[in-house]
């Protein structure tokens, strides 16, 4: 039903507006002039736009012409209200008139904006700084924290060790491996801290046997190293040892 009642409500405006614009031509060129939308018609011929009412209509009481203010008519001369008739069922709107107050609108509220940034600066308070802390202020207060951490054991220096150096460690393994398999237990050591000595051997070891350098093999717990029977070209990943690192 709403369907059909908005169907018969835009044929009705399309009748009105064609009745209402008969006999009237554009007064600039003379074209067929037809209803854009409430106060507004363009020109079939020139594409001009205008308002019918201020353009055809004059005041019922002393003949002048009509201006638009805001959402309605009056006349020039004598100021009279004067209704269109060129108005379906809407109200024409002053374009100028609503652009301007958006623009003051707009205006108005960069202004308090601005007012209540000055504001807030104005109210801010100024950094607080706070004075360096006096435990001699407070006594007894050294003596109850020398308290709390007594009898504990003081935390030991920590000094940086060595780092790892693969290039020794190669150099050190390859002196001593040769192309008959012997166990890593019976490489020697290069460092006075056997443990870590330990470690860095074997991580030389696996970077040299992804060089294709050597060759491990594991049988149970006993790991074997020997030099690599290949070329260097045949081995499974070319190049030095810190390319593969």
């Amino acid at each position: 039903m709403s369907e059909r009642v908005a169907r018969w409500a835009e044929r009705a405006r399309s009748f009105f507006y064609a009745v209402v614009l008969c006999g009237y031509a554009c007064p600039d060129c003379g074209g067929a002039v037809l209803m854009v939308r409430e106060g507004l018609c363009r020109c079939e011929k020139c594409s001009g736009d205008f308002d019918p009412t201020i353009r055809f209509q004059r005041c019922s009481v002393c003949g002048g012409h009509l201006v638009l203010s805001i959402r309605r008519y009056h006349c020039r001369q004598c100021g009279a209200d004067v209704p269109s008739r060129f108005l379906f069922d809407g109200l024409a709107f002053d374009a100028d008139y609503f652009r301007t107050k958006m623009t003051e609108s707009r205006q108005r509220r960069e202004e308090l904006r601005e007012r209540v940034r000055e504001m807030l600066a104005a109210s801010r308070s100024r950094d607080f700084v706070l004075p360096p802390a006096d435990l001699a202020a407070f006594p007894g207060l050294i003596d109850a924290l020398n308290g709390l951490i007594g009898g504990l054991e003081p935390i030991p220096l920590w000094l940086p060790r060595d780092g790892f150096d693969l290039a020794r460690y190669e150099r050190h393994l390859q002196a001593h491996i040769g192309p008959i398999a012997i166990q890593f237990d019976d490489l020697p050591p290069l460092s006075e801290n056997s443990r870590q000595d330990r470690i860095w051997r074997f991580i030389a070891l696996v970077f040299l046997d992804q060089a294709g350098l050597l060759e491990l093999r594991q049988e149970g717990q006993i790991i074997w190293v020997m030099k690599c029977e290949n070329d260097r070209e045949g081995c499974r990943v070319p190049g030095e040892t810190e390319a593969v690192a």
